[in-house]
């Protein structure tokens, strides 16, 4: 059974993967390809996807930190507050 919720855990995060890198993948060429007139990708249209995706890496990983970040803050307060009340008065 564990081996079962595992696997669909794994499905699971593998869809959210191709959902978000169909999303970044269409918002970058949305921005960056602009000349349909030959089949070559342009100097400019390649640095620019390059830059996109390096600009949503950069943010995917600011966020992941912070919110990583916000959870040590909140374990922390709940530590403290566990520890103030399992305190005797």
């Amino acid at each position: 059974m564990a081996m079962q919720v595992s696997e669909s855990d794994q499905i699971k995060q593998f869809k959210e993967f191709l959902g978000t890198y169909n999303k970044v993948t269409e918002n970058c060429f949305m921005d960056c390809v602009k000349d349909f007139t030959t089949r070559e990708v342009k100097p400019e249209e390649s640095s620019c996807s390059e830059s996109c995706l390096q600009k949503y890496l950069k943010m995917t990983q600011r966020i992941s930190m912070r919110f990583q970040e916000y959870h040590i803050q909140q374990n922390e307060a709940l530590a403290a507050k566990a520890g103030l009340l399992a305190q005797p008065r």
